[in-house]
């Protein structure tokens, strides 16, 4: 393994770093939380026609850059850096790899350069709060029950008119208020011979209801999608193992949030560190107190040891290997340890609506109700890898 990064990987980071520092500073973050979309479409406009951030890990066919997950977590860790409230992770990290995967060629020429160029945005809907479930990063569930389904609640699909319709509903859809093209995973074929399927729903079809709810995280915004007998278009073909293949995307998903988090750990770090260097307690800076010292290097490890497990996850996922679950339970526990020893630094200040501190904090919190808990996390990693049987024996 070769841990160095190449000239082009370096200069995606660099680029995006620079980029990010002039269009998403404090003030354009909260700027954009604050609109209906809540994300900078401007922003998100810049990062598709100077560094075409949403095609990264698409092929040149469909006008992408032909990158690996490596490079796109790269890109995820910069974006985590300033918390940048944009369509990637749901655009470009969920729904892009599943167009890619399952689509027809029809569908994955008429959607995908589109996607790449920025044109066109995409969520992920599953039903009710099992995101986590259904990307397999919690649990397994080969026959997709979380799908729910029926009387079971979740979304149902029927065929109609030579045609599918969908009603039901789902929750907590990442961006699913503002994005272009829906994502649906649905119940069809009866209770005896039901199975989970994907589906394209335009963003106008009649009988779609999109409503942005209050989310703890406000940099992560997320939707409730109720469908009411629309209009949609089967994902590749019937028999296609969607279960599986979420499943497979929970892996890249997990290195992607896993770079994330470790953007957002370093940078909230940082500006504790620079914190403490200039507040004064007893005519000396608090930084130069040992107690502070060790709190801060203890935080500085748990970054950097959560820095080198999603490179090794993101260098993982490219050699057909899984370590994406435990590098994200690494770093969502490094991104809650370093927002909190901010917080308590930052004294009073640190947690008031005013200080950005407080938002990182947010995010640590706001990604383990998503996709773990950590120790969940690290269970379901346990139990693919069979260390529990290996030990039992």
């Amino acid at each position: 393994m070769d841990a160095r990064f190449t000239p082009e990987q370096d200069e995606i980071r660099r680029t995006l770093r620079e980029l990010l520092r002039k269009r998403c500073g404090p003030v354009e973050l909260r700027a954009a939380l604050d609109t209906p979309a809540g994300h900078d479409p401007a922003l998100w406009t810049a990062l598709a026609e100077q560094l075409g951030l949403p095609g990264l890990a698409l092929p040149e066919a469909y006008g992408g850059v032909g990158c690996s997950v490596t490079e796109l977590a790269l890109a995820c860790e910069e974006t985590g850096r300033v918390l940048a409230p944009s369509p990637l992770l749901a655009t470009a990290v969920l729904a892009a790899p599943l167009l890619l995967a399952l689509g027809t060629d029809a569908q994955r020429a008429g959607l995908l350069p589109r996607i790449a160029s920025g044109a066109l945005t995409a969520a992920l809907a599953v039903p009710g709060r099992v995101l986590t479930t259904a990307l397999a990063l919690t649990g397994h569930d080969p026959h997709g029950t979380w799908a729910g389904g029926g009387r079971a609640g979740g979304v149902q699909a029927r065929r109609a008119d030579g045609g599918w319709r969908l009603y039901g509903e789902a929750g907590q859809v990442l961006d699913g208020h503002s994005a272009g093209l829906l994502l649906v995973a649905a119940h069809t074929g009866g209770f005896a011979r039901s199975r989970v399927l994907l589906f394209l729903v335009r963003a106008d079809a009649d009988g779609l209801t999109r409503t942005r709810q209050t989310a703890l995280d406000a940099t992560r915004p997320q939707a409730r999608v109720q469908l009411r007998d629309v209009e949609a278009e089967l994902l590749g073909s019937e028999g296609d193992d969607v279960p599986a293949a979420l499943a497979r995307l929970g892996d890249t998903a997990a290195v992607c949030l896993a770079a994330e988090a470790v953007g957002a750990a370093d940078r909230v770090l940082e500006r504790t560190v620079e914190y403490v260097g200039q507040r004064e307690q007893f005519g000396r800076p608090v930084g130069s107190f040992q107690a502070v010292k060790h709190r801060l290097a203890d935080a500085y490890v748990q970054v950097q040891a959560a820095r080198s497990a999603a490179y090794y996850a993101a260098w993982a996922a490219t050699h057909e290997e899984t370590a994406g679950g435990l590098a994200l339970a690494q770093a969502l526990e490094a991104l809650r340890g370093a927002a909190a020893e901010g917080i308590q630094l930052h004294g009073g200040i640190g947690f008031t609506w005013e200080h950005d501190t407080q938002l990182y904090f947010k995010r640590a919190a706001g990604d383990e109700l998503l996709f773990g808990p950590v120790h969940r996390l690290r269970a379901r990693a346990a139990d693919a890898a069979h260390v529990f049987e290996e030990a039992g024996r």
